[in-house]
């Protein structure tokens, strides 16, 4: 009970730490199980999915008065209403072609070789965007056009292959159609709210009859900690990108990327 307790408490910190940073949550997960001997149980899989909801809640509650600002200026101002469908239009793929390729996602694409190797070339991607001589044209998140919000959404697709990042591909290709950092950052954040619900929502339909009273409390420790370390990270992730880049993240990916790799060809677990 302590050790599932301590992978409790890790999984949390992992997942609220990575989820809105272009490092892929669900490929750092993914690789703790493994090596944690978290993915050879049926609640452990469960777990992971229930402790997102303490990142979405994370985003939700330091967001809440922008959200209802947006909410109540769309009654009566056409800018706020654009962004919502943004928004929406943005999410609209995801949706799809999550929901059409569930099985596949989880049964094939799931799989610890192809987060390492997806790891380690984001990381590539983000050292080389990084020094790209951008010039961008929007600064505002609620700013872009409505066809850019939808190349957006394709982008995040991407997403769905473990250890890519959905906050990685939203940023990267924001920048790419003429976003600078913060804005491309801060609608990697919007973006999160109805894709991490959607997929929670999801996910959750598909695994509840896994989760027990007697689970109560690893779920309680894990969603704790996933809060607060989510918290942390979408208070501050703004203001660093937009000082000093996403250079840290890139290398960080190159080095989780090359120790998986090692651990795998070591056979090394803990369980």
């Amino acid at each position: 009970m302590l050790f599932d307790a301590f992978k409790a408490v890790i999984l949390g910190i992992v997942e609220g730490l990575t989820e809105f940073l272009p490092v892929s949550s669900t490929g750092h997960l993914l690789l703790l199980e493994h090596f944690l001997g978290f993915d050879d149980d049926a609640f452990g899989k469960t777990f992971v999915v229930l402790i997102q909801l303490g990142a979405i809640l994370a985003i939700l509650s330091i967001y809440f008065q922008r959200l209802l600002a947006i909410a109540v200026g769309a009654l009566s101002d056409a800018a706020p209403r654009r962004f919502i469908l943004g928004v929406l239009i943005a999410f609209l793929p995801a949706a799809v072609i999550g929901a059409l390729l569930h099985g596949f996602i989880k049964g094939v694409l799931f799989n610890v070789w192809i987060v390492c190797i997806s790891l380690i070339v984001g990381g590539g991607v983000l050292l080389w965007i990084d020094r790209l001589n951008l010039k961008p044209r929007y600064h505002e998140a609620t700013d872009l056009p409505l066809l850019t919000y939808l190349y957006i959404g394709f982008a995040q697709c991407l997403a769905m292959i473990p250890g890519v990042s959905r906050s990685g591909a939203t940023i990267v290709s924001a920048m790419l159609l003429g976003a600078d950092k913060r804005a491309a950052a801060e609608f990697s954040f919007y973006l999160a709210m109805p894709t991490m619900a959607g997929a929670f929502a999801y996910d959750l339909y598909k695994t509840h009859a896994q989760i027990s009273s007697a689970n109560t409390l690893l779920i309680a420790v894990g969603f704790a900690t996933s809060f607060v370390c989510g918290w942390i990270v979408v208070k501050t992730f703004l203001g660093y990108v937009s000082r000093h880049g996403f250079m840290l993240f890139a290398w960080w990916r190159l080095i989780v990327g090359a120790l998986g790799i090692a651990g795998l060809m070591l056979g090394w677990t803990w369980k």
